[in-house]
């Protein structure tokens, strides 16, 4: 087995695409890889499943304990030929002195030699106080070797190769040209997301053809390999109910799901049913509604045109069918999108207009207060439920909402909708620009489940003559 963490100076220095190109390539060996990557991210993971061909599972100090995440981790890697976790930010970047939820500290945690990446553009003699400062920081740390990137020949890479086998220890790894083909499209929010373009399977394989020359996967194997094995997990329970049919947006315009989070709703007993909100004519036979986040803005033509479908998911909220939105689905569920001077109509379940932004209204992590209006609260609602940690990333903002507006959330952190609230409550829809996760502390999968079966009860128990096409 071999398990090990990719890991930069600085963000920005290529570890993203390294990470892609070395899931692919090992992928093309015919070991199995699974890829973790740390931090609250969706656009990264989009590329990393794809590029080792199974679901990215993310690891995240700020929303789950140092038990949990060893948890996850033995979960989703311990059947498994290689475990690549791709870090965020720079090795010792974190959000406290201490660093307690650095890469460095997950690398501690799971017991992971780090292959560091280093932007070696400009660079010569330089590089050997970097890499040694890095050593000496942390002691236990594992840095069990480099990967040159943006180099500007192989002459720099001789006088780079010289000077690290000088005065380090540290191997190096792979050194990798500088090279267009390496480059991951980008936008306005950062990356593209892996699901928006049809070239991202061909992207992938070229990206890996220039690491699998470049860097010595041999190396890289003996330098990562380990013989403690990780525990086998339990099974996740399954619910014994009848289960739910939850329709579910998954599509270029809205791929924003965690992978724990859709296990975790099938575990609690939902079946779930895919929808493309950009070209389906209907929505599918359902007892709920979830469209997580992605970019509305980028598809808006093609999602006001699919008037049927936007007709057909205004009336099942308007008729009470359950419906859960987070970020770029409450954009789609308001009356409308602005972006570039053009206005889109979109569902118009909420009595708001979205506007978007040049920088983020909100970004980074988020501590909500549930509210007793939450639809999906504890059964005791004189109780007060325990504050929830997430995360939000949004460039657009909310207006023209009714003065009456009823939030499931108080903000203790974050900005939300206003800087005060979030989780927007219309009949039995809740949605916000919070992106929740499955952990021990927010088990909203379960909570939705059951929000959504008691719905359906409750709708059979009346027996009404005529159902609505997307329950039955």
């Amino acid at each position: 087995m071999h398990r090990f963490l990719v890991s930069a100076a600085h963000k920005s220095s290529g570890k993203t695409t390294l990470s892609i190109g070395l899931a692919a390539a090992l992928r093309q060996r015919r070991l199995s890889v699974q890829p973790f990557k740390k931090g609250p991210d969706y656009i990264d993971p989009l590329w990393l499943g794809l590029a080792a061909g199974r679901s990215c599972c993310n690891l995240d100090f700020f929303l789950s304990p140092d038990d949990e995440i060893r948890a996850q981790f033995a979960r989703h890697g311990y059947d498994v030929d290689v475990c690549l976790v791709e870090g965020n930010k720079g090795l010792y970047d974190g959000l406290d002195l201490k660093g307690s939820n650095s890469n460095a500290a997950l690398a501690r945690l799971l017991d992971l030699p780090v292959i560091l990446v280093l932007d070696a553009r400009g660079m010569t003699r330089g590089i050997a106080p970097l890499i040694l400062g890095y050593q000496a920081f942390d002691r236990e740390i594992n840095i069990a070797g480099v990967i040159l990137n943006r180099l500007g020949g192989h002459r720099h890479e001789s006088k780079l190769r010289a000077v690290i086998e000088h005065y380090t220890d540290v191997p190096v790894i792979g050194a990798v040209q500088e090279d267009a083909r390496l480059a991951l499209v980008e936008r306005h929010l950062g990356l593209m997301p892996a699901n928006e373009t049809g070239a991202a399977e061909r992207h992938v394989a070229e990206i890996a053809q220039v690491v699998a020359q470049q860097v010595d996967l041999e190396k890289l194997l003996a330098a990562t390999a380990t013989t403690n094995p990780l525990p086998q997990p339990l099974p996740l329970r399954a619910s014994s109910e009848t289960p739910v049919h939850i329709a579910i947006a998954r599509d270029a315009a809205f791929g924003f799901y965690y992978a724990d989070d859709l296990l975790a709703l099938q575990a609690a007993g939902a079946e779930l049913v895919s929808f493309d909100a950009r070209r389906d004519a209907h929505l599918p036979a359902c007892d709920g509604i979830f469209i997580g986040g992605g970019f509305p803005e980028s598809f808006m033509d093609e999602l006001e045109a699919n008037a049927t479908l936007r007709a057909e998911i205004l009336d099942a909220i308007e008729t009470g069918l359950p419906a859960y939105a987070e970020c770029g689905g409450l954009m789609y569920l308001a009356r409308s999108i602005a972006w570039k001077g053009q206005r889109r109509r979109m569902v118009g379940a909420i009595a708001g207009d979205i506007v978007m932004h040049e920088k983020p209204v909100g970004r980074g992590y988020v501590v909500l207060q549930p509210g007793a209006a939450h639809p999906w609260g504890q059964r005791d609602a004189a109780a007060e439920q325990p504050p929830l940690r997430a995360h939000e990333f949004h460039y657009s903002s909310i207006e023209n909402l009714p003065a009456d507006t009823t939030f499931a959330y108080t903000m203790l952190r974050g900005h939300g909708v206003d800087g005060r609230h979030d989780g927007i409550i219309y009949k039995n829809l809740l949605a916000s620009y919070t992106h929740l996760r499955a952990t021990a502390g927010c088990d909203w999968p379960t909570r939705f489940v059951q929000f959504v079966r008691s719905a359906r009860k409750g709708k059979d128990q009346r027996a009404q003559p005529e159902s609505h096409p997307c329950s039955r």
